[in-house]
């Protein structure tokens, strides 16, 4: 086989013409690894970068100026800049980190992307698909997609490693104005409505919206020390990383200039008045909840819903940024679910958006190309307004080999519908071969989508070794969780549907939709013989609401907040054999037995509201006795402690229908009862005035109720 040689000169205008044009190109090196890796070691050193990424094997690294980056770490380099990409596809190509990492390339920058040939994608056994339990699928319609829409894209660099001679490159004008990265009409607007929102009335926050490149974090470091410089002396920032603010701080410290007061941390930045601006990472945030001015969230999209609920509420005026069209999760699926926490709180929000990027040029093919390649800017019609309940259709759908315009449509409803949708999403909705789908349309318009996943029916052998924690498979998560968390090993052997993502547009819910297409998912698992139906989700009261409606019973809640949506999950299971309804009679009575011991130990810091809608969820408990009864009288009565009452008030919680009836002391009862806060806290809270008003109050609940349970 002839070598490729490198045409150095080549290379280095066409970067140079990349950097006028302020422009970007992905470069793929189809062919042999070591090939690929031989022609990199010999063109690389000659390209100019400051900062280069390789993301692959360090041992394989074929540049000692490249900085090495392990491919599921891409989350580092959140809202950072380089100017070279070069990445090991024979190694793995997680689309989140793929798409990440193509963001942070400036203008003039190339991704050499060192792949097997496009021909070969549909069955390439991808490194990467190990950690998502589709190894084992021979065809990944994901990865042909891909190939199809690179192999179309006539702005990416197409090397042959086979050939001698590689294909000529482009030829780029030299543009009559050089482009020049730097403060736009838009970002200056951007700049001013930040130091409004800072100087101004509380309770009025900001939320600011672009697509990445739009310069949302230069905005917030510069408008930062504008507002030092005008009266602020504390102000904070928070993120998802502290690699995540790096560009804002750099910005901040040019802005900053002879009043920065020198220091190594690079995290903060010091003025020579004594005003600060300084990060926090999220969870220092919220625990110790320092004093400021102003608290600046970038990337917030990547942020749970409750937790960026807590920033607004906790501190008097605020600035949200995030991402439209990212990796890291959608900011519209951000701005769609913490639109309503703004309304019901700060109905006076403001919010501004941006268009124009200014790290480079508006017609950067690189960016169509990513956002093509990963549906980043995916969006689903809106359906008429007058829409038709009864023209509604639902049937089953293939994702996999629907048109580009179909699969856009569906997984922008799924963008929309859900706070955090990722490339990797699309990726395991494509492939996975037992992904099961609906789409409901109106007049050829999508209006709803469902997707689920069949799970379970592992060996007894197997399932004995997740129930006892030694194995724990990709995929199959309802069922291994009730194995191994529940402690039911039967679980893991059933044979389960699971509604991984339900979505219906926004314009056509509360017209049973949803419930439509969960009718058509229980259908289908009936018709295939499962042993149940069931889903896992973030906990909240809205969620919850709905699948109620659907009667899907609760069988478990995590025993910690999920990365993902900052949320405990809660899980629901339908039995629909013998052996399924059999299993989920015994973990929903094993949860009620344990429910008032766990709340108070893992659950303590849970909203209460969500805490009581769970509780009225679970089988009631046994009825109380004639001691328990008379214990709850003498503390209605005023003649029994609170602490001694103490058992008995959470069995009283469990009564069949009572925990409905609690709704109106709802926080003060599960935090004093339920949760077990002392009474400081409890008065710290707002929850009451002190320990005697407290217990006053419960105590006229308690007396108001008695005569509800039976036989008193």
């Amino acid at each position: 086989m002839i070598k490729l040689t490198a045409d150095t000169h080549a290379w280095q205008q066409l970067q140079q013409r990349l950097g006028l044009s302020g422009q970007r190109r992905l470069v793929l090196l189809e062919g042999e690894r070591e090939q690929g890796l031989a022609w990199l070691a010999a063109t690389l050193p000659a390209l100019n970068v400051d900062t280069a990424l390789w993301v692959g094997p360090a041992a394989d690294n074929p540049a000692s100026h490249l900085i090495p980056l392990a491919a599921t770490a891409a989350r580092q380099w959140l809202g950072r800049e380089i100017e070279l990409l070069v990445w090991d596809g024979w190694s793995g190509n997680p689309p989140d980190s793929l798409a990440a990492l193509s963001g942070t390339l400036s203008a003039g920058g190339l991704w050499f992307w060192l792949v097997p040939p496009l021909s070969q994608w549909a069955g390439f056994d991808d490194p990467d698909y190990r950690r998502t339990g589709l190894a084992d699928n021979r065809q990944h319609p994901f990865a042909r997609r891909l190939a199809d829409c690179l192999r179309t894209d006539h702005s990416v660099i197409r090397l042959d490693l086979a050939q001698s001679r590689h294909r000529v490159l482009p030829q780029l004008p030299v543009p009559a104005q050089p482009f020049l990265p730097g403060v736009s009409t838009e970002q200056q607007r951007l700049i001013d409505a930040i130091v409004t929102t800072g100087l101004g009335r509380r309770r009025r926050p900001l939320v600011m919206t672009a697509d990445r490149g739009r310069g949302k974090s230069a905005a917030l470091g510069l408008a930062a020390i504008q507002l030092l410089r005008q009266g602020r002396r504390q102000l904070i920032v928070t993120a998802p990383s502290a690699a995540a603010v790096a560009t804002l701080f750099h910005h901040a410290r040019a802005e900053a200039g002879a009043e920065l007061v020198p220091d190594h941390d690079p995290h903060s930045v010091r003025l020579a008045q004594g005003q600060s601006l300084r990060f926090l990472p999220l969870d220092e945030l919220l625990q110790q909840r320092p004093e400021a001015e102003l608290v600046l969230v970038d990337e917030a999209a990547a942020i749970p819903a409750q937790q960026l609920k807590e920033i607004l509420l906790g501190w008097p005026r605020c600035v949200f940024a995030s991402t439209i069209h990212g990796y890291e999760g959608t900011g519209r699926g951000f701005s769609i679910r913490f639109r309503d926490v703004l309304d019901r709180h700060t109905p006076q929000w403001r919010a501004e958006t941006v268009s124009q990027p200014i790290r480079w040029a508006a017609d950067d093919p690189l960016e169509a190309l990513t956002a093509r390649l990963f549906l980043l800017d995916a969006s689903a019609p809106e359906p008429a307004p007058d829409t038709d309940p009864g023209a509604i259709q639902i049937a089953r759908w293939q994702p996999a080999t629907a048109s580009d315009q179909e699969l856009t449509e569906a997984f922008g409803l799924l963008v929309d519908a859900h706070y955090r949708t990722t490339p990797g999403d699309l990726r395991q909705w494509l492939d996975d071969a037992g992904a099961v789908t609906w789409r409901a349309s109106c007049n050829g318009v999508v209006v709803g989508v469902l997707w689920a996943s069949r799970e379970g029916g592992l060996a007894p052998d197997l399932a004995e070794q997740v129930m006892q924690g030694k194995r724990r498979l990709r995929g199959h998560l309802l069922p291994q969780s009730l194995a191994s968390h529940s402690g039911f090993v039967e679980a893991a052997s059933l044979h389960l549907l699971r509604i991984v993502r339900v979505a219906v547009a926004a314009g056509a819910r509360r017209q049973g939709i949803g419930h439509g297409l969960v009718q058509a998912a229980l259908g289908y698992a009936r018709e295939q013989r499962l042993d149940g139906l069931g889903t896992s989700f973030g906990a909240s009261p809205e969620l919850l609401a709905f699948w109620r409606q659907c009667r899907l019973p609760l069988v478990r809640l995590g025993l910690h907040r999920e990365s993902s949506s900052g949320e405990h999950a809660v899980q629901l299971l339908q039995g629909l054999s013998a052996p399924g309804q059999a299993l989920v009679s015994r973990v929903r009575e094993r949860l009620a037995e344990h429910w008032t011991t766990l709340v108070p130990s893992v659950w303590a810091e849970l909203a209460p509201e969500l805490v009581l809608t769970l509780t009225a969820e679970l089988p009631p408990r046994p009825p109380l006795g004639p001691q328990d009864l008379c214990e709850l009288r003498a503390f209605a009565e005023g003649y029994r402690g609170f602490e001694l009452s103490l058992p008995v008030l959470r069995a009283f919680s469990g009564q069949a229908g009572m925990a409905r009836q609690l709704a109106s002391e709802t926080r003060l009862w599960v935090r004093a009862v339920l949760q077990g806060w002392d009474w400081t806290r409890l008065q710290r809270s707002g929850d009451c005035r002190g320990r005697r008003d407290a217990e006053q109050r419960l105590r006229t609940l308690v007396r108001r109720l008695l005569p509800l349970l039976d036989g008193d």
